[in-house]
């Protein structure tokens, strides 16, 4: 009997082969001087189309978005003729992809920025948190707060950077509100005191959130628009919200509104623990989630055939397993060993551990 894991799914419009999600993973190599995708990224993707759908890195949807040195966009036409090419080979390939839509906020360096402005956000509170120029990790800038009439300026990027994605051909799009950056900064009373329309109630802190919801669903349509969230996560030192459990509540309240492909949670601390503190409750929110349900963080072969066959989770997306696994879903399949991750090559270089891990041998699979 084939495990439920290895059976196809539709992730609303979407249909997928498998069960099998490659999450987002930010890798630092778009071409650092307009940050498009290479025709590195095109064999890099195909490589792992045998996912029942792949979502891409984070790609920022603005250059105010951006936090990171050569991580790709989506707002120039050379980024969308770069993302054509990735999607060109994918759907040849067979598979799925969607775009991670993503604006950083405060996690971002002066140096990374337009004129070297300071970065944005929901408040002028700094992260106490780093990230990569280029060089190295080095502490993020200072932020200033958005201006009340920036707003709708934000939410006009998201829905750009929607129309592009679908001008270049994915198949859906998913919202980042996760791990600290933009979305999640606004939903957090630690890193969000505001007064104005965007701060203060849950209900407020959720509004830009809602309202970046609405533009990509507008674009897109039913059953083709996901969104990340990460509710039991402290990533990007944004800290625990005075009560979790409400606020991300609400915010499932918001996405049942709307029908999505999926909705797509981080269990636990993002890249860490899968446990979670007195009071917090996974199944609480799970439960209460019209759209199909994506598991994420810590999974491994068993643990994601246990939670499909049971049915805790519709699909399972891997992160590291598939940046030295371009053949996870086979290796899976056949319960084959894994290739090691070089943690040295994650972010940075050229093709070195990103295109040239090996695939199973044909012996192992047999």
């Amino acid at each position: 009997m084939t495990e439920a894991l290895f059976t196809p799914f539709h992730a609303g419009a979407i249909a997928m082969a498998n069960r099998i999600v490659m999450a987002p993973l930010t890798r630092n190599r778009a071409r650092a001087e307009d940050d498009s995708p290479i025709d590195m990224h095109v064999e890099y993707y195909t490589q792992r189309a045998s996912a029942g759908l792949l979502i891409t890195e984070a790609t920022q949807i603005s250059p105010e978005g951006k936090g990171y040195y050569a991580t790709p966009g989506i707002y120039t036409p050379a980024q969308v003729a770069g993302w054509m090419a990735v999607n060109d080979s994918v759907h040849a390939a067979g598979g799925k992809i969607v775009m991670q839509l993503w604006h950083v906020g405060r996690i971002s360096h002066t140096s990374l920025q337009p004129d070297g402005q300071a970065p944005v956000a929901p408040s002028a509170v700094a992260a106490d948190s780093k990230t990569f120029d280029g060089t190295g990790f080095v502490a993020t800038s200072t932020p200033r707060a958005l201006r009340l009439d920036e707003m709708a300026r934000i939410v006009a990027d998201y829905r750009h950077a929607a129309e592009n994605a679908k001008a270049a051909g994915f198949d859906g799009v998913e919202l980042h509100a996760a791990n600290g950056y933009l979305l999640d900064q606004f939903l957090r009373d630690t890193s969000n005191h505001r007064t104005d329309a965007y701060g203060g109630s849950i209900e407020n802190r959720a509004r830009l959130l809602a309202e970046a919801l609405a533009a990509l669903v507008d674009v897109w349509g039913p059953g083709r628009v996901g969104i990340r969230l990460s509710p039991f996560s402290s990533a990007n030192a944004v800290g625990f919200d005075r009560d979790t459990m409400a606020l991300f509540g609400h915010v499932v309240d918001i996405l049942n509104q709307y029908d999505l492909a999926y909705v797509h949670f981080v269990e636990g601390e993002t890249g860490g623990s899968r446990d979670l503190a007195p009071g917090m409750d996974l199944d609480a929110l799970r439960t209460r989630l019209k759209a199909p349900y994506m598991a994420n963080n810590g999974y491994d072969r068993a643990l994601a055939l246990e939670t499909v066959a049971s049915g805790r989770a519709d699909m399972i997306a891997f992160g590291k397993p598939f940046i030295a696994n371009p053949d996870l879903v086979a290796r899976l399949a056949a319960d084959a060993p894994l290739n090691a991750l070089d943690a040295a090559t994650m972010y940075g270089g050229g093709r070195k551990g990103y295109t040239d891990y090996p695939l199973m041998d044909a012996t192992l699979a047999a």
